[in-house]
């Protein structure tokens, strides 16, 4: 499974450290998504970057919807919602990022305010 798996990560210091950066290199080869990594991507691109536009938010949301009171509850909330993510809500997120890349382009970078997730 890991070799397929894809690494992304936000451009926060301690996860830019030149011996992070080795490790994930190690670990996910040309497939990490990170300041300094094979595939760059911009620091603090909250408007581009679909885990910070959605998933965190959803994933969270639903994680401590009831409330867990230990990490193994906790554990379990997050491997649920995760596997509950069906193929249908990431083809709408991946659409609405395509559509995100195209404003960014004609607006030559500008904030996007008026752009919002839709379900």
């Amino acid at each position: 499974m890991m070799s397929r798996s894809w690494f992304q990560q936000d451009g926060a210091t301690c996860h830019t450290a030149r011996a992070t950066i080795d490790l994930l290199k190690d670990t996910f080869g040309d497939r990490l998504i990170s300041r300094f990594g094979p595939v760059n991507w911009p620091p603090r691109s909250c408007d581009l970057t679909p885990l910070d536009y959605f998933l965190w938010g959803y994933v969270k949301s639903l994680v401590y919807a009831d409330k867990p009171q230990t990490l193994d509850h906790l554990e379990d909330n997050i491997h649920r919602v995760i596997a509950d993510i069906r193929p249908q809500m990431l083809e709408k997120v991946i659409e609405n990022w395509t559509s995100r890349l195209d404003y960014i382009r004609a607006s030559r970078s500008n904030p996007m305010p008026e752009i919002i997730f839709k379900m």
